[in-house]
């Protein structure tokens, strides 16, 4: 006989790619988290997973099983919606998918003033350098740098921020000086890796100097800043996460400014759902809000 709880347990698994990181979401051990799969994979005489040393990857039949499970849950979510909007609790996990700066300058200050409002919710924050599934339910919600064109999805413009050239005020007063953008020939340049940019508007280099590729690099924003940091290069800094270092200053600002903005994007059946509106709505406010103080910290208040 099937057990539901199995099917909820192996679709933590396939979103996780491991058995401890979904214990941990599912507060049981590993171990019998391992049991649950082998009993699903035996009850439906099927392998669901291939177990490889970086983690559980889904076979054909393990992706077949996810996409039906997805379905149905989404189902479920769009009836359990409805039964929410007399309740002004706001329970259980939710998921945000969110790009690499926004995930280290931004939202770890933005979710603990939603926590704080609503202590039965946990947040977590899915921080990957790449596009989040949110069909495949990876996230509950995403905020991207360019959202999808296609898809049944919902896209909201949350705040918009710049870029600028920056380095360490000790850096710029022991190299060369820095009048026009021939100038960075002489100069370590800090950026992505050029073949792990996933999206063309995080190409910020080539945008301000075509032929050059970084010196110092990661696919990272964390790393990079902290590289700018320890003073041994020059790179593009986000208005909003230069709040978090006072020693780093943005250089050529008359010269070389790039816009971007973050968008909000949701599986358009989770409108539906008055408990995913209002955690929506909490986040597109305290993003919005929290970028902006760090802005004005910082000195740049252009959105």
């Amino acid at each position: 006989m099937l057990n539901w709880d199995d099917y909820r347990i192996f679709l933590d698994v396939a979103r996780s790619g491991s058995l401890s990181a979904a214990s941990i979401s599912l507060k049981i051990d590993a171990a019998t988290v391992g049991r649950r799969i082998t009993r699903l994979e035996k009850a439906l005489n099927s392998k669901l997973f291939n177990k490889l040393p970086r983690g559980y990857q889904l076979t054909q039949a393990g992706n077949d099983l996810k996409d039906h499970i997805e379905n149905i849950e989404r189902t479920e979510k769009i009836a359990r919606g409805s039964l929410q909007k007399s309740s002004a609790d706001i329970s259980g996990n939710f998921r945000i998918g969110a790009p690499d700066g926004l995930s280290n300058f931004v939202l770890p200050s933005v979710i603990s003033n939603i926590q704080n409002q609503h202590k039965n919710l946990k947040i977590q924050i899915l921080s990957l350098p790449r596009v989040f599934n949110l069909s495949r339910r990876e996230a509950d919600l995403a905020i991207m740098v360019t959202p999808p064109k296609k898809g049944r999805f919902i896209t909201k413009k949350i705040v918009s921020y710049n870029l600028n050239l920056a380095a360490t005020k000790m850096y710029l007063e022991t190299h060369s000086e820095i009048k026009s953008k021939t100038d960075l020939k002489n100069h370590n340049i800090i950026g992505y890796i050029p073949d792990l940019i996933f999206d063309p508007t995080l190409d910020y280099l080539s945008e301000v100097y075509p032929n050059r590729t970084p010196d110092l690099s990661s696919n990272s924003v964390a790393v990079q800043m902290q590289m700018l940091n320890l003073g041994v290069g020059i790179g593009f800094a986000h208005d909003f996460a230069l709040a978090h270092y006072p020693n780093i200053t943005p250089i050529l600002k008359d010269k070389i400014n790039q816009e971007r903005a973050f968008y909000m994007v949701r599986d358009r059946d989770d409108l539906a759902s008055e408990q995913s509106n209002h955690i929506a709505s909490l986040l597109d406010i305290g993003i919005k809000r929290e970028v902006k103080r760090l802005q004005l910290i910082n000195g740049k208040s252009e959105v």
